[in-house]
C-alpha cells in the first residue's frame, strides 16, 4: 500500500525506520497480547490507526509511547511484522523534538539519568541511578527496606568505578575451549549471582571465559528509546573489542545486553549508511564477524545437553520447576532467530537433564515490566504477581530463569507483594551448579532476597 505523504508522521516513520503503518489492518493481535494494554491511553492498534489517519498530535501526546516496555509481543504476533516497539521509540523521540512534554515524565527522566550515568562512568552505577531517580521524583524513601536488604547481601556496589574503552584491543591467545564474555553492568552489581554461577558451571564444563578489558555499557532500553545511532554504537563498540581480541563468538548472559547486541548487528546489516556512521563513531571498521550467544546457546550448542547430563552428581529429583524465559530471549524472532519464540523449550530440556521435572505453564514468555522497575513500580508489581501466582498454581517449587532483569523483579519484589508463600527464583546456572554438586555459596545463592536455604535443604540426594 502506498504511503500517504500528507500524513507527515507516518511518512517520517517510513523514512527513518522502514516501517509502513498502513500495513496494519486492525486485527488487534498486538493489543490482545500486550501486557500493558490496560495501562495505555491508546491501545497499540489505535496508535497505528491514528497514524494512518494523520492524527499526529493525538499520538505524540499519548502515554502509550512512553509506557511501552519493548517486550516485542506485538511484533512477534503481528501478521504484517510491524515493529510497534520501535515505532513507539521513534514517536517518543519525535515528541521531544516537537516540544511535547512527556506524558510520563519520570520515564523520560530515567532515560536521561541512565545514559548520563553510563556515559560518565562507562558502566551503569545502579546505586547512584536508583538514588538520583528517587530524589528527583521526590520519593527519597521509596523501597528503603528493600535497598537496605540489598546492601546487607552485597547485591549493589557502594562506590562507582570508571571504565574507558581502549582505542584498540590487543589480540588474545585463542583456545578451542575459550569464548569471549561480556557480563554487562548488572552482572557486576544487582545480578552478580548470575555472574558467579555462570563462571562456576562453565568452568566445570571446561569452557574458559575471557572478559575483555574496557568493555562499557550496551545502552539497554534507555538508549534505543532515545537515540537510534547511540543505541547501535554502544553495543557495536563492545563487539569491536571482542573482534579485535580475535574472537568470533561472545557470551552475553544478560538478556538485555544479548538483545541489544543482536539488534545492533541486525540494523547495521540492513542499513549500510548506519554502519558507516557507527564505524566513524568508534574509529574502527567493524567486520560483523562476532556471533552473539546467550547462556542457553552456549550450554545447549557449545557444551551439549548430554555433556551436562554426564556432569550431574546430585540429580534434582522430586523438584518441580517452571522455566521463565522473559521477553527478550526469543523475541522478536527476526532478531533472535528463535524457532519457537512463543513456546521455547531450551530451559525445560536442561531442567530435565538435571533430574528435575519441568512443568507446563502459561507465563514462560510474559513480560515482568523490567524497563519500568524504577518508574512504574506498581505496574511491575502487577505483572510479577501474575507470573508468580501462575507458577504456584501449577505446583512449581521454584522458578528458573536465565535473565538477570527478570530475576531482579521476581526475586526482589516478592516482599512487597505479600504472597501467601514466597517462591525461590533460581538462575539455571545455579540450578545446574547444585546438580553438579557445587556448594550453594559458590553459586551466590546467599545473595537472593527470597531465602533459598529451605529450597536447598529440601533437595533429597
Amino acid at each position: 500500500m502506498a504511503v500517504d505523504t500528507k500524513n507527515k508522521l507516518a511518512t517520517e516513520i517510513t523514512s527513518e525506520l522502514g516501517e509502513n503503518v498502513y500495513l496494519c489492518y486492525q486485527c488487534v493481535k498486538c493489543t490482545s497480547g500486550c501486557p500493558l494494554a490496560d495501562e495505555f491511553d491508546l491501545a497499540p492498534n489505535q496508535v497505528m490507526r491514528a497514524l494512518q489517519l494523520g492524527q499526529d498530535e493525538r499520538v505524540l501526546d499519548s502515554k502509550t509511547i512512553w509506557l511501552c516496555a519493548s517486550c516485542h509481543t506485538c511484533v512477534t504476533r503481528c501478521p504484517q511484522g510491524i515493529d510497534t516497539p520501535r515505532i513507539n521509540d521513534q514517536l517518543a523521540m519525535t515528541a521531544l523534538k516537537r516540544g511535547y512534554k512527556p506524558k510520563i515524565p519520570e520515564i523520560a527522566l530515567f532515560r536521561q539519568v541512565f545514559l548520563r550515568n553510563a556515559g560518565w562512568l562507562g558502566r551503569a552505577y545502579e546505586l547512584g541511578l536508583i538514588a538520583e531517580m528517587n530524589l528527583r521524583t521526590k520519593q527519597p524513601f521509596k523501597d528503603v527496606p528493600m535497598g537496605l536488604e540489598m546492601l546487607r547481601k552485597r547485591k549493589v556496589k557502594m562506590l562507582p568505578g570508571i571504565t574507558r574503552s581502549p582505542k584498540r584491543a590487543k589480540p588474545v591467545e585463542q583456545k578451542e575451549n575459550r569464548i569471549a564474555y561480556y557480563p554487562g553492568c548488572s552482572l557486576h552489581s544487582l545480578s552478580s549471582e548470575l555472574d558467579h554461577s555462570a563462571r562456576a558451571i562453565l568452568k566445570e564444563l571446561n569452557v574458559e571465559l575471557y572478559e575483555p578489558d574496557g568493555w562499557t555499557c550496551c545502552g539497554s532500553s534507555p538508549a534505543h528509546s532515545t537515540d537510534h545511532l547511540l543505541a547501535t554504537t554502544m553495543p557495536i563498540k563492545n563487539l569491536a573489542l571482542v573482534e579485535q581480541s580475535g574472537f568470533n563468538q561472545v557470551l552475553a548472559p544478560c538478556v538485555s545486553c544479548y538483545s541489544r547486541f543482536k539488534s545492533a548487528q541486525h540494523d547495521i546489516q540492513q542499513k549500510p549508511e548506519l554502519k558507516k556512521e557507527v564505524d566513524e563513531k568508534i574509529g574502527y571498521t567493524y567486520q560483523n564477524q562476532v556471533e552473539v550467544q546467550s547462556l542457553l546457546d552456549v550450554l545447549e550448542q557449545r557444551v551439549g545437553l548430554d555433556a551436562i547430563a554426564k556432569r550431574v552428581k546430585k540429580p534434582l529429583r522430586d523438584l518441580k520447576v517452571v522455566s521463565y524465559y522473559g521477553c527478550l530471549m526469543t523475541r522478536p524472532p527476526k532478531i533472535t532467530g528463535a524457532a519457537h519464540p512463543e513456546n521455547p523449550t531450551e530451559l525445560d530440556r536442561m531442567v530435565e537433564k538435571l533430574g528435575a521435572t519441568p512443568l507446563d505453564w502459561s507465563f514462560k514468555t510474559e513480560c515482568c515490566g523490567g524497563s519500568l522497575s524504577l518508574t512504574r513500580t506498581e505496574v511491575v508489581h502487577k505483572l510479577t504477581r501474575r507470573i508468580l501466582e501462575n507458577a504456584q498454581a501449577v505446583g512449581a517449587d521454584i522458578v528458573t530463569t536465565a535473565c538477570p532483569l527478570c530475576h531482579v523483579n521476581l526475586d526482589t519484589r516478592q516482599a512487597a507483594l505479600n504472597l501467601e508463600k514466597p517462591i525461590p527464583i533460581i538462575f539455571i546456572s545455579q540450578l545446574m551448579g547444585l546438580a553438579f554438586g557445587l556448594e550453594p555459596r559458590a553459586l551466590a545463592l546467599d545473595k537472593h532476597m527470597v531465602d533459598t536455604r529451605a529450597f536447598v535443604a529440601q533437595l533429597q540426594w
